[in-house]
């Protein structure tokens, strides 16, 4: 399933029109502040029906709007319209033919992204790379996609249980019903986050290792192991501990993914641009991952990602993309991302785009084709 164009209103600096998108490699090219972020911010929201930005959402509402919407078509066996919207009230909509969004395998395109703000995954604290993981075992599994929110739902009635017996609305007695609830829940996720990183290892350290990120490794270090006899031990051993904290201290809610460079932690050793280039390995890592799993490629957003690679690495990284699924790129330069076949360039300025042939010089006025036709579709 892929996007065959994109439709904005209201999105921030972007012009209310179409853009079409290749079935490969699209490159978004233009100087800094012409919109290319926002196409790719656009393109996630219309298929996570969120931003990936840090920030509130409502900051993709253009200032003299009181709705943003985005429609995606989707170039797949029924030809699918996908629908994301949002007001300033915070009321959202995320539809599939006019339908909400049910999360059912194959509705949407799976998409990963690559961005400044999304260095948490590598640098920022273990929960976000948690909740990554999680995602990427229903992803890869979507049998386990409720793994996480089961556990989340019975440790969050496991500490709710705690606080009420810290101040004598229950007995402690009733724990041990939730440490045997709480242990069910946590094995088939530590098994399953263990089996990810395992399929994850390997590749992510041969990518980062072509991408010039030596000696890289992805590790999973479980707070507790998958056994629920061992689980439910321990809980009863710290329920004294707990009783005073008011909250349940040993889990899977604490696993650590870590990951290193030259045995040491990335996330406080490395370099800004090696935590961006371990970014990208990982997110390449996963894409493999999904594509031996039989599962379809995710569409890449890849945010200024030349820019800390040579010029080998970045035809290996186009090299790499063109095998499967489709990509769109932003550069600030269209000769920054080396020739492939079915590569569309698109030239953005002032929110606009106008999609080139291939041969076309990048030197093109953009916004000239849209506006001559009354902002009419590009390409």
């Amino acid at each position: 399933m892929l996007i065959a164009s994109l439709e904005c209103r209201g999105f921030r600096n972007l012009a209310d029109a179409r853009t079409g998108l290749a079935p490969g490699i699209s490159v978004l090219h233009g100087p800094n502040g012409a919109g290319k972020t926002n196409l790719l911010e656009a393109i996630y929201f219309g298929l996570a029906g969120r931003s990936f930005k840090a920030g509130s959402d409502r900051d993709m509402i253009r200032y003299d709007e009181h709705s943003v919407r985005v429609e995606l078509a989707l170039d797949g066996a029924e030809g699918s319209l996908l629908l994301a919207a949002l007001d300033r009230s915070g009321e959202r909509r995320h539809r599939v033919d006019g339908r909400p969004l049910t999360g059912a395998r194959g509705e949407r395109p799976l998409v990963s992204v690559f961005h400044p703000d999304r260095l948490q995954l590598v640098k920022g604290p273990a929960a976000h790379r948690r909740a990554h993981l999680d995602r990427l075992v229903g992803a890869l599994r979507p049998s386990r996609s409720d793994l996480r929110a089961r556990f989340g739902r019975t440790l969050a009635q496991r500490n709710a249980l705690v606080s009420r017996i810290r101040t004598g609305q229950a007995s402690a007695a009733s724990l041990a019903t939730w440490d045997e609830r709480l242990a069910a829940e946590a094995v088939p996720l530590i098994a399953s986050r263990a089996e990810a990183v395992d399929g994850l290892a390997e590749p992510f350290t041969r990518l980062g290792g072509s991408l010039g990120l030596e000696a890289a490794e992805l590790r999973y270090r479980p707070r507790a192991e998958p056994d629920r006899e061992a689980i439910e031990t321990e809980l009863a051993a710290r329920r004294e501990r707990e009783l005073g904290r008011a909250y349940t201290t040993y889990g899977p809610q604490l696993d650590e993914i870590e990951v290193r460079l030259g045995g040491r932690p990335l996330r406080r050793f490395a370099s800004q641009g090696q935590q961006r280039v371990a970014l990208l390995a990982l997110l390449f890592a996963e894409r493999e991952a999904l594509l031996d799993a039989r599962r379809p490629a995710p569409v890449m957003l890849l945010d200024d990602v030349m820019s800390e690679l040579d010029p080998t690495r970045r035809r290996l990284l186009v090299e790499a993309l063109a095998g499967a699924g489709q990509a769109v790129i932003t550069a600030t330069e269209r000769e920054h991302v080396p020739a492939a076949p079915g590569l569309r360039p698109i030239a953005v300025r002032d929110g606009r785009t106008t999609a080139l042939a291939a041969g076309d010089a990048a030197a093109r006025e953009p916004g000239d084709e849209q506006r001559a036709a009354g902002e009419r579709a590009a390409g």
